[in-house]
């Protein structure tokens, strides 16, 4: 008999569908809009539990290695996705010692169950976003290249505002519903994630601003739009991300 939560094992039946080929974009667009809000509801259940509970759901920091094609941009749809769940993130460009290719390490942290939405999040977004950047086409003259890092771009800015609209939903929903103070629990986790990440690291540098010349940014924020929030499974192994 499986132990998995139940609200995860209708998420996953929910995404299954939303990922089948054969579904209509429509119907597709409202089994992923109902597994992000099922996902969004369980990020704040954990939250409230763990308020009782502190023990259960720890801060703590999880690593991801991006590798391959456009690291810098699929690092940029991981940060908009921690960010939008009151992560913190840190990252290093480091050289693969196997390929001699360069690559990004990238730490977040925050509580262990937020940081397994994130890891569900990202692994099902990034292969969105290539599959979908792969089909889009750039005017004549445009360098591809450009094209699609302004294309992720955008994809990354409409999914995390998709994402803050679904904590925000989920917030009010569960504060609706008598779950009094869900809003303040969620802002004293993010506290306490900022404050331990600040004590890991207090002399962190801040990156600067990505400069991008291409025009898919449209065209990647409508796909964003489109995307679905989500993966098949929650946690597994902590592999490298590769493109």
């Amino acid at each position: 008999m499986s132990n998995e939560n139940p609200r995860i094992a209708t998420i996953k039946a929910l995404l299954t569908k939303a990922e089948d080929p054969a579904a209509h974009p429509d119907e597709a667009e409202a089994y992923f809009a109902k597994a992000a809000s099922l996902m969004a509801k369980y990020g704040v259940e954990q939250a409230m539990l763990a308020e009782a509970r502190p023990e259960s759901d720890r801060i703590t920091h999880r690593a991801f290695d991006v590798k391959g094609k456009y690291v810098a941009d699929r690092s940029a749809l991981l940060f908009s996705i921690t960010h939008a769940l009151g992560a913190q993130n840190v990252y290093w460009t480091l050289t693969d010692t196997q390929t001699g290719k360069r690559y990004r390490k990238v730490r977040v942290y925050a509580h262990e169950s937020t940081l397994d939405r994130i890891e569900m999040l990202f692994s099902t977004l990034q292969l969105q976003a290539l599959n979908g950047m792969k089909r889009a086409r750039p005017q004549c003259g445009q360098s591809v290249t450009a094209y699609r890092k302004s294309w992720m771009a955008g994809f990354s800015s409409s999914v995390r505002r998709r994402l803050d609209q679904a904590e925000e939903s989920a917030v009010r929903e569960t504060t609706e519903q008598g779950g009094v103070g869900a809003e303040l629990v969620l802002v004293k986790r993010e506290a306490a994630v900022e404050q331990f990440f600040k004590q890991a690291h207090p002399k962190l540098k801040i990156a600067p601003r990505r400069r991008l010349t291409g025009t898919g940014w449209f065209d990647g924020k409508a796909a964003g739009e489109r995307a679905d929030l989500g993966g098949n499974r929650l946690g597994g192994a902590r592999k490298a991300l590769a493109g």
